[in-house]
């Protein structure tokens, strides 16, 4: 009998284990057959979020030579490195470029079919444009796979779910808004993939609220204006009139930082330093756990400043006031107390001094006398940004992006840690391409764009929504619409998709945060008495293992890359034992 493998999803992460299944299969796989069963109801390789089928002006977040689905000799692993091309050499175009997501999705369909024809000839992949609708089946035997509009389940003998982002039901607020908006005719948009968002319903001209200043409110931005029509002359924004007017805040009231604009030179930071595998295994190994305040965040902190002065001691000596070796000295035996007072006497330029603090919450302590002066000084702020972020002078903002990539690698063995740092990475290392940044500039002059402030707050009373912000005291808007600029956060409880509510209401356990619990080791299913499901795996944001959300750049470890490798091998050494084959 022919072995059997179920991947549900099979966007980038599906697409991801199956190249490792690829590259590991010679050297473990031994059956005389396997058929690894694809279900998903969006095209291979791409998946839902980054198909081919999705507007044109829509673009990628990193720029082409920072996105890889290829293994390098960085990434730790047991598995055999198989090397490819990045995006920008696939496609052809400068490394510097910020493709269109239709390109992603079309190197992505590429990268599937190289990983199908690398496959040994004994193992066949079939593609089932269909939703998984629940897993059955002992833990002794082998599982069905129930599919919508299939009567009969697949069978098989391992399953693994990369089900990738997902729709989520609304909270209790979200709710009561719609309700609210419902019995008043207004519009209510809650959280949500902006690309499947109906935004039809928002009219030209008027004035709608959107809470979120992230990824998700640039797409937005984006398909609100040039998607209707609206174009740019250089740094000037013509309307075409059927654009609304946004008014856009969130908790922190700013957009996220811009991506760098420079290319890195000379010598990298030495990191792990002060947050590696070490100081993560003592964290794993504390009997009675770990607090990530207390814990964890003094360890990232003092990673990301070492990064940080490690580049500005070694790179700008110049606007230092000590030798780099008597800093990295007295920086590592001292508590944060003395770290402050060390960087005071050794860094003379407080804008050469690293505040995560005054990073994260630009706007905390400040307020302004009207709506106007705020606008500018916003826009102010944003160009500040952009010319920090494109002016090698301040290198060592590059270096703490290379120390916030190396802290994730590690949090991502810790588990779930709470979506505070996932907001607050990708606030620093996430943020839109300095072009977008510079529309959201040309936007606010023309007047489509407003923005709100800080602690955004919205109250639905009056017939209307209101919101506000203490950075701007006495100030309220007004409008007929409100936009939830944010991506839906799934737990297992509130997850659309069906097949992961099936699976906690089967057992299987869930994080404080409602994550899908898996074995760190290979990403077997936990159930709430802590044992792996021998047959059952998960990977991706659904699960406590879940990475950034980003594509991995080049040379940089890739911790998604880890966890495919090691899911793939555990499913191949599994399917190589005979006691491991199908069981009835």
């Amino acid at each position: 009998m022919r072995s059997s493998l179920v991947i549900v999803g099979a966007g980038p992460r599906g697409t991801g284990v199956l190249e490792r299944i690829a590259a590991n299969a010679p050297l473990l796989y031994t059956g005389s057959g396997l058929d690894i069963h694809l279900v998903d109801p969006h095209p291979p390789g791409a998946g839902r979020i980054w198909r081919e089928a999705q507007s044109p002006l829509l673009w990628m977040n990193s720029h082409a030579e920072d996105i890889t689905m290829f293994t390098d000799d960085t990434v730790s692993m047991a598995g055999p490195v198989r090397e490819g091309p990045t995006l920008h050499e696939w496609a052809g175009i400068d490394g510097r470029t910020f493709s269109g997501r239709r390109l992603q999705g079309a190197y992505l369909r590429w990268v599937y079919e190289q990983a199908v024809a690398e496959l040994p000839p004994q193992v066949r992949v079939h593609h089932h444009p269909r939703r998984a609708l629940r897993v059955s089946g002992s833990r002794e035997g082998r599982q069905q796979v129930w599919l919508e509009d299939r009567p009969r389940p697949l069978l098989a003998d391992l399953v693994v779910l990369a089900l990738g982002h997902l729709d989520a039901d609304p909270d209790d607020e979200q709710r009561e808004l719609s309700a609210y908006a419902e019995r008043h005719g207004l519009v209510h948009l809650p959280p949500d993939f902006t690309a499947d968002s109906d935004l039809s319903a928002l009219p030209a001209g008027e004035p709608v609220l959107v809470r979120g200043f992230g990824l998700a409110f640039v797409d937005l931005m984006v398909l609100l204006t040039e998607g209707r029509g609206g174009r740019y002359e250089g740094d000037t924004y013509l309307p075409s009139g059927r654009e609304p007017v946004l008014y856009a805040g969130s908790r922190r009231g700013v957009p996220y930082r811009s991506k760098i604009g420079y290319d890195w030179s000379g010598e990298r930071p030495p990191l792990p330093r002060f947050l590696g595998p070490a100081q993560t295994d003592e964290l794993l190994a504390r009997p009675r756990g770990f607090d990530f305040r207390r814990d964890v965040w003094p360890l990232v902190e003092k990673e990301l400043g070492f990064a940080h002065y490690h580049r500005l001691f070694t790179t700008h000596p110049e606007r230092t006031a000590l030798s780099w070796p008597g800093f990295e000295a007295a920086y590592a035996a001292a508590d944060p107390a003395g770290r402050a007072a060390l960087v005071a006497s050794a860094v003379p330029d407080p804008a050469d001094r690293l505040d995560l603090a005054a990073l994260d919450r630009p706007l905390d302590g400040l307020s302004y006398t009207s709506a106007e002066d705020f606008q500018q000084a916003l826009r102010d702020h944003v160009e500040r940004d952009l010319a920090r972020r494109h002016d090698p002078r301040y290198s060592p903002d590059q270096s703490v992006f290379l120390g916030l990539l190396s802290v994730y690698g590690q949090l991502v063995r810790l588990g779930d840690i709470g979506g505070r740092w996932h907001g607050f990475f990708s606030y620093l290392a996430s943020g839109p391409p300095g072009p977008r940044l510079r529309q959201m500039l040309a936007l606010s002059r023309a007047g489509v764009l407003r923005f709100v402030g800080a602690d955004m707050a919205v109250a639905a009373e009056g017939g209307v929504f209101r919101a506000s912000s203490p950075t701007v005291p006495g100030v309220v808007t007004e409008a007929r619409a409100l936009v939830e600029a944010r991506l839906p956060q799934p737990t297992v409880e509130r997850a659309r998709d069906p097949l992961l509510r099936e699976l906690y209401a089967d057992g299987a356990a869930a994080t404080p945060d409602g994550l899908l619990a898996v074995d760190a080791a290979d990403g077997r299913v936990l159930d709430r008495g802590g044992r792996p499901h021998p047959r059952r795996f998960a990977l991706g944001p659904h699960t406590d293992a879940r990475g950034s959300g980003a594509f991995t750049r080049p040379r940089t470890g890739g911790p998604a890359f880890r966890q495919n490798d090691a899911t793939a091998r555990s499913v191949l050494a599994f399917l190589a034992e005979p006691a491991g084959r199908a069981v009835a």
